[in-house]
């Protein structure tokens, strides 16, 4: 009877093993990146749902503590990481432009800024309403990890590593 238990919670684990496997290498995870397209400080044009690389997207207000505070730790990871990926950083459309551009001038963070001038990316992305949102998208355009409220800075920088190892 041992015997067949044994048996049984092998093949548990190998199916358990299959799907992890499936989900993780072949299915389109959290779905694709909207069809977006945002400019770097070059005037570079970038399209979300087709990065060279990984690109984290944060969604951030000025109003919003947990932003401001995870900006630095942002930075950080960006520093560590350098060109392993990007940071675009979209202000929500609520936040005053003023606002947003003062806290750029005095933050020189290493992203790409960029405003929501009309919501458009945040709808494009589900209706983006929270702050901290953040998505991180492959270079196959696949949404590999989304979070609302503050990143997971270990998991996120162990994702992107993975997602280009020959840097």
């Amino acid at each position: 009877m041992q015997n067949i238990g044994s048996k049984l919670f092998g093949i548990l684990v190998v199916a358990l093993l299959g799907s992890l496997l499936y989900f993780t290498v072949f299915s389109d995870g959290l779905g694709k990146a909207p069809s977006v397209t945002v400019k770097d400080s070059q005037g570079q044009s970038i399209d979300l749902s087709q990065p060279k690389k990984p690109i984290l997207v944060n969604f951030w207000a000025t109003s919003c503590p947990g932003c401001i505070a995870e900006m630095p730790h942002l930075a950080k990871m960006k520093q560590t990481l350098g060109d392993r990926f990007e940071i675009v950083a979209v202000s929500m459309n609520y936040d005053p432009a003023k606002q947003v551009e003062k806290f750029i001038q005095n933050n020189p963070y290493p992203f790409i800024f960029v405003m929501d001038k009309d919501g458009k990316i945040a709808e494009a992305f589900g209706e983006v309403l929270l702050t901290p949102t953040s998505f991180l998208i492959a270079p196959n355009g696949n949404i590999v990890y989304r979070q609302v409220g503050e990143v997971q800075f270990d998991l996120v920088s162990e994702r992107i590593k993975q997602m280009s190892p020959q840097l």
